[in-house]
């Protein structure tokens, strides 16, 4: 007879006070009804779920009642369980409809494929008695890009000359990790500023959440180099900018009106890319990349590898206007 969790707990975490005892999962499909207290079995470890994972954007938090906090019970240690849940939804880019999807496997593919380069999340895939295909991630201790960045505390002129150069290299090697994953015909497919992670310890930057993929056929690679190019605007505006932004700024009626369409970005189309109107100072060479997202680009980026051919040089412009 199987053991349940207070005997579980009890044998190998009897230090441990739960306020209260749920029942053991080895199948994991209905995974609304796991939550606190219970425990999935599963690999042959038996992983304690402490709490559902959330997504925090805006000072809102989106549960995500497929991802589970655990505490092994057998090491002590944490671990996040990706559980199977399937979802779609079409993006448009421009006049193109592009239908995007979650797919389990394909994130199971990148953990064995990235294992030892901790350039990405790490872990490992396991099939649960019904077959489901659970991904056990190991706890990366650091926090989201975009957060370290909000949290520098200086004006972005001295956050564009002291510390954008230093994230821009970074942000780069973070780039050819992209690559990485392109040369071996596989997608990130949800390439956001929130899952992109600054490690506490070693400062290193580390991909996060490959569970998303699309089907893109005119571009095979064009969201995740899109999702690059917002992520590039974010880091060197320190934020993105709306016309409601700019008034918060000071920006009056005239510059707004001079705004026009090709200023703003074709993914996001309410975020303005043309960044050099709100800060003459970045470089021309900068801002023409950024334009390459714009609604008035002419030419997009096919591959990585084309985006960091234009965006190398622009690290050397910055380190010499530091000198």
């Amino acid at each position: 007879m199987a053991e349940n969790v207070k005997e579980l707990v009890k044998r190998y975490r009897p230090d441990l006070s739960l306020a209260q005892y749920g029942r053991v999962f080895t199948d994991t499909t209905s995974f609304m009804e796991i939550g606190y207290g219970d425990v999935i079995s599963i690999g042959g470890l038996h992983y304690l779920v402490l709490r559902d994972e959330a997504e925090r954007c805006y000072g809102i938090e989106d549960p995500k009642y497929w991802v589970k906090r655990c505490l092994v019970l057998e090491t002590g240690e944490r671990a996040i369980l990706k559980l199977v849940f399937h979802e779609s939804f079409d993006l448009e880019l421009g006049n193109l409809k592009i239908r995007c999807y979650r797919s389990p496997e394909k994130e199971a593919r990148i953990l064995d494929l990235v294992r030892g380069d901790l350039r990405f999340m790490q872990g490992k895939s396991r099939h649960d008695s019904a077959g489901n295909v659970v991904r056990i991630l190991e706890v990366i201790s650091g926090k989201r890009l975009d957060q370290a960045v909000y949290e520098i505390e200086a004006d972005h002129k001295t956050y564009f000359r002291e510390h954008f150069p230093g994230i821009l290299e970074k942000f780069m090697g973070s780039c050819e990790a992209i690559a990485f994953l392109h040369g071996h015909g596989e997608l990130h497919g949800d390439i956001r500023r929130d899952h992109l992670w600054i490690e506490h310890r070693t400062g290193r930057y580390r991909w996060i959440d490959f569970d998303y993929t699309y089907d893109f056929a005119e571009s095979p690679f064009g969201l995740d180099i899109f999702g690059l190019g917002s992520l590039l605007v974010f880091l060197a505006g320190k934020g993105i900018y709306r016309i409601q932004e700019l008034e918060e700024m000071g920006f009056g009626d005239r510059f707004l009106d001079s705004l026009t369409n090709e200023d703003f970005s074709l993914l996001y189309v309410n975020r303005i890319v043309n960044l050099k109107k709100i800060f003459p100072y970045i470089p021309d060479s900068l801002n023409n990349v950024l334009l390459h997202f714009s609604q008035g680009a002419e030419v997009f980026y096919e591959s990585v590898d084309e985006f960091l051919a234009d965006l190398r040089p622009c690290l050397g412009h910055l380190m010499e206007a530091q000198k």
